[in-house]
């Protein structure tokens, strides 16, 4: 192993966090029948970790031999890269009815939160799931609130 190399145990911690993250977070979308659940959470948000490792590792092993080396230029592809996968999710229904943006912004701020635990931010993954997962529930609340009060008062969209 190189000086400063990430140990094969952290390693594996970082992935089975960003695949729990990803099982977390893909639980609404999945409960909901949206087209990116559980199985595509997990998966960026592993793909995400394991990207960010690489970029570190990348740095680490060569950052002596070359200036040119940044460990954030592999990981800022995610960002955009995921752009497609979420475009994926999202569908034009009749009437022009836009459906899916939300879990397609689910799956980015996964992608997000898989990078931060490639980098073992742990503490920064762990308070970015709990307020996507916060912010989930608490927005399927209201939406469920505002049905009951519409059903009750008999108004209509």
């Amino acid at each position: 192993m190189h000086p400063g190399a990430i140990s094969w145990w952290e390693m594996l911690i970082r992935l089975v966090l960003a695949a729990i993250i990803g099982v977390v977070i893909g639980w609404n979308p999945q409960r909901a029948h949206k087209p990116a659940g559980v199985r595509t959470h997990v998966m960026v948000s592993l793909g995400s970790a394991l990207i960010m490792m690489i970029s570190l590792e990348l740095f680490l092993r060569y950052s002596e031999l070359s200036r040119n080396i940044d460990p954030g230029r592999i990981a800022a592809q995610v960002v955009t890269g995921i752009g497609f996968i979420g475009a994926g999710t999202i569908i034009r229904a009749e009437g022009g009815l836009v459906r899916g943006l939300t879990t397609a912004a689910s799956v980015w701020a996964v992608a997000g939160i898989g990078l931060a635990c490639g980098a073992g931010m742990y503490m920064l993954a762990g308070m970015g799931t709990t307020v996507a997962v916060v912010a989930l529930a608490m927005v399927n609340y209201l939406l469920r609130m505002k049905k009951r009060f519409k059903k009750s008062s008999g108004k209509k969209d």
